[in-house]
């Protein structure tokens, strides 16, 4: 081969990369706004699954906090979305991190009313074992929705564990500790929502993800 000719085929090469490279940036581009929509479809699915809709009148990313309490499952911020009425404060949805299922971290969407009482509990993400551990799904199981109504009295609730340890929950066939680590997780923040309620209400809303054109 000469040099010219791999010159020539050195330069359809590159043409050939520039115009790969150009075709996953647009399609990147294009795919951008559709992607960021689902997101928060999900977002606003999620919350509503949690904190129903006809319980608050106010756009839940309008009143959205970053708040950081290690109790919530680590010293990241969470996003808190405080709920209103015209009568005023109902209550707030939380993200949530069981830090020590069994197969690793647990997010969680746990909402809960002003009384204290939880709203609903979701999972939005876990690596539990398919069969077992995976109960913790609403599609799977009901399990999740045993928080409804619940509250925490005091700093030593024995309710608040699996039947197993002298609880009210119920762990699952061949898979304790993934609903042992829900339970403590929504548990902490039942008690950080107590505490915390009347200073993030204070806050200023700080998150980024601001949708003023959708109620939530």
């Amino acid at each position: 081969m000469t040099l010219s000719s791999m010159q020539k085929n050195g330069l359809v090469l590159a043409a050939f990369a520039v115009a790969a490279t150009l075709l996953i940036v647009g399609t990147a581009l294009l795919t951008e706004d559709q992607i960021t929509a689902q997101q928060q479809q999900q977002l606003r699915n999620n919350l509503n699954a949690v904190l129903p809709q006809e319980t608050y009148t106010n756009n839940l990313f309008e009143e959205c906090r970053l708040v950081t309490h290690e109790e919530l499952g680590g010293s990241q911020p969470k996003h808190v979305y405080l709920a209103y009425q015209q009568q005023g404060f109902v209550g707030a949805a939380m993200e949530v991190t069981a830090p020590n299922g069994y197969s690793g971290a647990i997010q969680l969407l746990v909402a809960v009313y002003a009384d204290g009482s939880v709203a609903g509990v979701r999972t939005l993400k876990h690596q539990e074992t398919p069969g077992l551990g995976d109960k913790i799904e609403r599609r799977k199981s009901d399990w999740i929705e045993s928080f409804d109504g619940m509250q925490v009295n005091g700093d030593d609730d024995s309710r608040w564990d699996v039947r197993k340890q002298g609880g009210v929950f119920d762990q699952f066939t061949g898979a304790t500790i993934t609903p042992r680590a829900v339970v403590h997780a929504v548990e902490n923040a039942v008690q950080v929502f107590t505490e915390n309620q009347s200073q993030w209400q204070q806050q200023p809303a700080n998150c980024e993800e601001v949708a003023s054109d959708a109620r939530i």
